[in-house]
């Protein structure tokens, strides 16, 4: 139960805290007093998103803090999905600062919006004026019946599979798609890679084969270049060796007259024999070198292949080919490979349908179970709710597809009078008929014990009389097995609360503001003869109102 809230700087409240009771809390005061405020407060302990402008004070934070004694224990998983410490007494905190940053917490743990939404509606159930109208489409109406088939472990474990089957629906037709495209250009990749292939390239051939096209270009030149050299350095007419071997000899001579001369002696012989190294190295090239016309067109054919596969592929160098080559094969083998992959993903596609769909039709029979419970509870409801004619219906066709929810829609029929055939009732409810359509599915829920506390904000709109105080009852009633704070403008039910709280607005020295303070007895049969009369009191109101509370007591 909601055991305390706390405001602070919110729209018109400076402060202040509310401490419920058990049972049946009742709200009440005058108009525009602050009734929605309380409602708005407590909505951003269930993650409803706010901005600065509700902040009364806006160089201050706004904080709302409720606290939940008796969590039930069957919530423990929900808190441990989100990995929040589960425990019976909960406290849940809301701070919105200047700025318009939100911070929440859950036992003084850092949670998101959305923790704190799927947290804050398992400890409290608002019932406004707006849920009246959500009353009349099809996934409101479904959410009911789940919550009155107690479906959650079922809902739960059917999204799992759904979500699972979507997500490999998802990857099947995307990888059909690729397969598509991939069919329309295997031919030109087969093309390039084959034609890569056929070129049997390797690595660091083509500095090779650029050296030997040079080399048999100018092999003319080069043959008569070296066998020049040779002839200069080594012929037997005057050369280098023949030179450099006399002025060797000539030193050598002058050793013993000339100390000067013995190394230069040995810097020739040095010499000497380093220029007929080079003299056999060159006669080797002049004599190994031929002018091979069919080898250089080989080697220029061999290059043309090279220079234009790399242009055709926009690389430079035949590493970077070889590269494009493999990635191609990779390419072509995927595509070889696609049609396991696509047998692979439809078996577990088909796999997964299989699951869900069972788990839907689990799910279909047991909301199709409760559906009797809910027609004769509401239309026995409806009927003390001063509606002898009423009939409700719950309408059930099978999807023919799964859908996010199963494979159920259903659809609340009603009629209010005799020889009406049930219809839908967003198209014939009105007003009053809406709130006690909700007051008696709202009641059916809470009694097999799936709803939290529950929060009324004038569900008794569009009633009055004798339907006003058998609402009062069933409200009541409710009370005895859940809390409930009812916001009421309805005497009928104010009088039946075992607690009373009024809010109602205080001048102080800064400015308006929105109290609330519970009453006591005596304040109680004021109130209510207010609600009867107006603010001119009369002996007769406040007679009728103690003679409504006596009856209650």
């Amino acid at each position: 139960m909601l055991q305390s809230l706390t405001i602070e700087n919110y729209a018109l409240i400076d402060k202040l805290e509310i401490n419920f009771r058990e049972g049946l809390n009742i709200v009440t005061g005058e108009t525009g007093a602050g009734k929605s405020i309380l409602l708005g407060a407590i909505g951003l302990l269930l993650g409803q998103r706010t901005d600065v402008a509700a902040l009364k004070d806006k160089e201050r934070s706004c904080v709302v803090e409720g606290v939940f004694a008796g969590a039930n224990p069957d919530v423990e998983p929900l808190f441990a999905a989100n990995d929040v410490d589960f425990s019976s007494d909960v406290t849940v905190r809301r701070v919105v600062s200047p700025s318009g940053k939100s911070r929440a917490f859950i036992n003084d743990q850092p949670v998101t919006l959305s923790t704190l939404k799927d947290i804050g509606e398992s400890l409290v159930d608002i019932h406004s004026q707006h849920q009246n109208m959500l009353l009349q489409h099809a996934a409101f109406q479904l959410k009911i019946v789940d919550l009155l088939a107690d479906s959650r472990t079922l809902q739960d474990g059917y999204k799992a599979a759904f979500d699972q089957l979507k997500s490999v629906a998802r990857q099947l037709s995307e990888l059909e798609e690729q397969a598509r495209l991939s069919q329309k250009d295997v031919d030109y990749l087969t093309h390039l890679f084959n034609e890569l292939k056929a070129a049997t390239l390797r690595e660091g051939e083509q500095a090779g084969l650029e050296d030997e096209q040079q080399q048999l270009t100018h092999a003319e030149e080069i043959k008569l270049t070296f066998a020049r050299v040779a002839a200069l350095l080594s012929s037997e007419e005057a050369c280098a060796t023949a030179m450099l071997r006399e002025a060797c000899a000539m030193l050598e001579k002058m050793g013993g007259i000339f100390a000067k001369s013995e190394p230069l002696a040995a810097r020739l012989q040095s010499a000497l024999i380093e220029v007929r190294d080079v003299a056999r190295d060159v006669d080797a090239i002049a004599e190994g070198t031929e002018v091979n016309v069919a080898r250089l067109a080989e080697v220029n054919e061999r290059l043309d292949l090279i220079y234009a596969l790399q242009k055709k592929h926009k690389v430079g160098a035949v590493e970077e080919l070889i590269a494009v080559r493999d990635q191609l094969g990779q390419k072509l083998s995927s595509v070889e490979n696609m049609d396991e992959q696509l047998a692979a993903l439809r078996r577990e596609r088909d796999a997964l349908h299989g699951k869900a769909k069972a788990l839907a039709e689990q799910l279909s029979t047991v909301r199709r179970n409760v559906f009797p419970t809910i027609e004769s509870h509401v239309v026995g409801m409806l009927h003390e709710l001063g509606m002898p004619s009423a009939a409700m219906q719950v309408e059930h066709t099978p999807l023919a597809e799964l859908s996010a929810t199963g494979i159920d829609e259903i659809r609340f029929l009603f009629s209010a009078n005799k020889g009406m055939p049930p219809q839908d009732i967003a198209r014939i409810a009105s007003g009053g008929e809406i709130s006690r359509l909700m007051l008696s599915l709202k009641s059916l829920v809470a009694w097999t014990g799936n709803l939290p506390t529950i929060i009324f904000d004038e569900i008794d709109t569009g009633v009055s009389g004798e339907v006003a105080d058998r609402m009062g009852v069933i409200i009541s009633e409710l009370g005895k097995s859940i809390q409930v704070v009812n916001i009421t403008h309805l005497p009928q039910i104010a009088s039946k609360g075992q607690t009373h709280f009024l809010v109602y607005k205080q001048e102080t020295s800064s400015g308006t503001t929105t109290a609330i303070r519970r009453l006591s007895d005596s304040e109680r049969v004021t109130e209510i003869a207010k609600m009867l009369s107006g603010q001119s009191l009369s002996e007769a109101a406040i007679k009728n109102a103690k003679e409504l509370l006596k009856n209650w007591a």
